[in-house]
């Protein structure tokens, strides 16, 4: 370019990275002023869209081409750059004769991989896939390049229209021409079969030649096989118009070609139809499995269809429909939904269940003082409403007498959660019980349990599957609160193998989740009355061995008990329904897109109650803050969490026993009496973690968390209460142990857990206790003696006592730091037994007293005093 007078000289340094963007630097100017000298001209970036404004001004290759070239070059500035040599092929519509397409497309000039580079990013800005060249390149060789904002001939537009029908089904796609100043031109009906010339007006017989040739590539990019002599009058079906509007219209967009729409079809957006059920039934309905019979209609906007009509929209695919003179958009899957209900209906007969289970169950469920007009609405019989309100709300569920052999009673919210599981059982249906930690749950299932064996003695057994930590409680609880059910542990090396298992000679099989993955070939085979998933969150990871493995046990119902709030979980959620009524919240990739993106990304809060309203018959979940309940909680519940000793931990238990036992022959007095405490502290020890008794530095946190089940359940539990929103005590004997949860809390969860020890300053101790008090962290660790008294930590909902002191007056001063004056909510208490163990023993002892004075139970100096039988006894190893 000749330098003006008034042009001014700019040196440009360029370099392109591997996205081929390119990095532009000059001597003289910044990048915010580079951008504007030269993308003044080009939209795109002169308004701020696409440059990068960093070190240096950083554009897509295309567009600094773009910006270089003649149609966006700055008149007033001569550019020195090394690009300048891509310019001429750029410009020119004899790019694409240098192109060849196999499989990709290639440049056979100088600069060839540069300019691939550059097309590609151009016609993919226009939404082009470089799969599309291959049909694409003649157009692109006869002078489809560069792409152009329109398609002009002198002062007249070519531009293709589509037009509704009028008098039949079908559309109309035509080529017309206009001017700045005139209307739509397209030829007269008498003229549609001439040539183009003799079609044309005088004022534009000159440019047939042009018109034509922009015609044919008109033709070949629409694919047609209709001659390009003649101006283009193509009649289109619905769904050729549909397969238009999606592939067609941008294409033809991005070559130059204005696409002129009906204006109603622009604005149109999916109608669904409204269909009104009355529906009614010859009895007062009771059951799912209850026929309901019905009338309906069909409407769109203000226009009924008949049966006949609607049938026939259905079955013809269409979406786009003209009723009268209005025209609708049809949600065409919604529609064959419909048809579904109604095909179902008119044939088969339609239940309530079939209502309930189906994908449109949150649209057609009406509310008994419902406002909302669904798109789906019934008029139900007074009956059929009331039911369904029941499946919701659960306030109308029969009631039913607590089982006689149940050896407890039920508070009245444990009541209804029973009579609940065994109406969903009734119902065939799946439950997912997911009351607040410390309501009761396994009382719930049990007394489930109970009248299921009560009512069918000989039914199927029924299945309960836990994670290991907590097995040690399903069987006490199950001795404790039906200590007449029949109840077979499936665990440890020592249980039944597949010719040696026979799961009718009990009623109740409890394993682990472990043992389930393991055991699966054989267990699969059995139909069980119920299968029960305890913590069932431990399946939300769908792709595990163990949850496939979950998935082929074969049971009459599916239960599901979880304490964490699964509303917020929704992945875990999806896993859990999955399990208890499989295929009622889709496939996984389905519940993605339809509830997990738009709930967690895009928070929609219609959405959010989409979902509440379709889990809600599943689900039944209680909480200690909720008011409206009146559970009567008393102001302190105490619990006893009992878990196994590991592998490990039972070969160290019962060697440690053997060696001492023999040292202890040979002594007497004094020095027996501390032996035995030192015995009793290693095997208390041993009994938190193997690494305390080995006094091993802190390895892995997941592999520490698996050797002891002790730890894993603390660990598991703290973790629910913090995701609950509440605080917690830790109380533990041992400075190692505290730092062994301390250590895990935070690798494992991200919970920043405090220590308070014997060696914390009383500075130290007061910024503790005002930072939980205040609730800056959650969870607070406290060695037994240096947190046992003298602070007030009534934030605290939960104390939790890692391991048992001999002392039972010791163990209750620390729970009272949180259960005392100024406490406001209800204190759960959670003292972890290990079992088999001394603990076991020694909480047996104290509970029974052992006719014990109070002055020895109140100090240790009683454990020195057993005899050697006794002794020998309460450190044996019970498997």
């Amino acid at each position: 370019m000749t330098q003006t007078p008034f042009t001014k000289s700019l040196q440009l340094h360029t370099t392109i990275d591997d996205q081929d963007y390119v990095h532009i630097q000059s001597p003289t100017h910044s990048a915010k002023q580079l951008n504007q000298l030269l993308c003044y001209r080009y939209p795109k970036n002169f308004f701020g869209t696409t440059a990068q404004e960093r070190e240096s001004l950083i554009l897509p290759l295309y567009q600094l081409l773009d910006v270089l070239s003649e149609t966006y070059r700055n008149p007033f500035l001569q550019i020195d750059t090394t690009l300048n040599t891509l310019l001429p092929l750029w410009e020119s519509n004899e790019l694409f004769d240098y192109a060849t397409f196999d499989g990709q497309l290639n440049f056979t000039c100088e600069h060839g991989t540069l300019l691939r580079s550059a097309v590609l990013s151009a016609l993919h800005e226009q939404g082009i896939a470089e799969a599309q060249l291959e049909t694409l390149l003649p157009t692109l060789k006869n002078g489809g390049w560069p792409l152009q904002a329109h398609r002009k001939i002198d002062d007249v537009y070519v531009a293709v229209r589509l037009s509704e029908p009028v008098t039949d089904d079908n559309w109309l796609l035509e080529t017309v021409l206009y001017t700045d100043t005139t209307a739509y031109w397209t030829p007269a009906q008498r003229k549609k079969t001439s040539a183009i010339e003799e079609a044309l007006p005088q004022k534009w017989k000159a440019l047939a030649p042009n018109i034509q040739q922009e015609q044919a590539r008109l033709i070949d990019l629409l694919s047609l096989s209709q001659h390009s002599e003649q101006f283009l009058s193509h009649a289109m079906s619905e769904g050729d118009v549909r397969a238009f509007l999606r592939d067609d219209v941008s294409l033809l967009q991005a070559f130059g070609f204005e696409v002129i729409l009906p204006s109603w079809l622009k604005s149109l957006q999916p109608t669904k139809m409204r269909v009104a059920l009355q529906a009614g039934s010859a009895k007062a309905i009771t059951s799912l499995d209850d026929l309901v019979n019905f009338n309906w209609e069909v409407s769109l906007g203000e226009h009924t269809l008949d049966a006949k009509q609607f049938m026939q929209l259905v079955e013809s695919e269409r979406e786009l429909v003209r009723i009268g003179t209005d025209w609708f958009k049809v949600d065409a899957e919604w529609t064959t939904q419909i048809k579904a209900i109604i095909d179902k209906a008119t044939k088969e007969k339609v239940t309530v269940r079939d209502l309930l289970l189906t994908d449109v169950m949150e649209e057609i469920t009406p509310e008994l003082e419902d406002d909302i007009d669904p798109l789906l609405t019934f008029q139900l019989q007074k009956t059929m409403q009331q039911f369904v309100a029941t499946l919701r709300d659960k306030e109308q569920i029969p009631t039913l007498a607590v089982p006689p052999l149940l050896q407890a009673t039920l508070r009245p919210y444990q009541k209804q959660g029973f009579e609940w599981l065994t109406f969903m059982r009734q119902q065939n249906l799946g439950a997912c019980l997911a009351d607040d930690m410390g309501l009761g749950k396994t009382v719930q299932l049990i007394t489930y349990l109970t009248a299921l064996y009560d009512e069918q003695p000989s039914a199927a057994p029924s299945l309960i599957i836990c994670p290991t930590s907590v097995l040690g409680n399903w069987q006490k609880e199950l001795a404790r609160f039906a200590p007449h059910l029949n109840v077979y542990t499936h665990y440890t090396a020592q249980r039944a193998k597949e010719d040696t298992f026979n799961p009718h000679l009990c009623q109740v099989v409890l394993t682990t989740y472990g043992t389930i993955t393991q055991d699966i070939h054989f267990l699969a085979q059995t139909t069980f009355a119920a299968v029960v998933l305890d913590e069932a969150q431990n399946i939300k990871n769908m792709q595990t061995m163990q949850s496939k493995a979950i998935r082929q046990l074969q049971g009459t119902h599916h239960i599901a008990l979880t304490g964490t709030p699964v509303e917020n979980r929704l992945a875990e959620l999806w896993a859990i329904f999955d399990f208890i009524q499989k295929g009622y919240l889709g496939t996984f990739s389905s519940f993605v897109k339809n509830y997990i993106t738009p709930i967690e990304r895009e928070q929609d809060e219609n959405i959010t109650e989409k979902l509440r309203m379709k889990i809600q018959p599943f689900l039944l979940r209680r909480t200690k803050r909720d008011e409206n309940l009146a559970l009567n909680l008393p102001d302190k519940q105490e619990v006893k969490d009992y878990c196994p000793l590991t592998a490990e931990q039972a070969a160290l238990y019962e060697a440690y026993v053997s060696e001492t036992a023999l040292s202890l022959q040979d002594l007497h007095g004094i020095e027996k009496k501390g032996k035995i405490l030192v015995m009793l502290n290693k095997l208390k020890q041993l009994c938190n973690h193997p690494a305390l008794y080995l006094k091993e530095p802190l390895d892995d946190a997941y592999t520490l968390s698996t050797r002891s089940f002790k730890v894993e359940r603390i660990l598991q539990l703290t973790s629910e209460i913090v995701s609950n929103g509440e605080q917690c005590l830790i109380f533990t004997q041992y400075v190692g142990m505290g730092k062994l949860l301390q250590y895990c809390l935070n690798e494992l969860y991200e919970i920043e857990a405090p220590f308070l020890t014997g060696s914390t300053t009383k500075s130290q101790r007061d910024a503790l206790v005002d930072g939980f008090q205040s609730g800056e962290f959650p969870v607070l660790l406290l060695s037994l003696k240096a947190g046992g008294t003298g602070l007030n930590l009534t934030a605290a909902t939960h104390v939790l006592h890692a391991d048992r002191w001999w002392n039972p007056a010791v163990e209750n001063q620390a729970t009272d730091r949180a259960y005392r004056i100024g406490q406001t909510k209800f204190v759960q208490v959670h003292k972890f037994i290990t079992l088999g163990t001394l603990e076991e023993k020694i909480d047996q002892l104290l509970t029974d007293k052992l006719a014990l004075s109070e002055e020895l139970i109140q100090s240790s100096k009683w454990l020195t005093e057993l005899s050697e039988e006794e002794l020998q006894q309460l450190m044996t190893l019970e498997r």
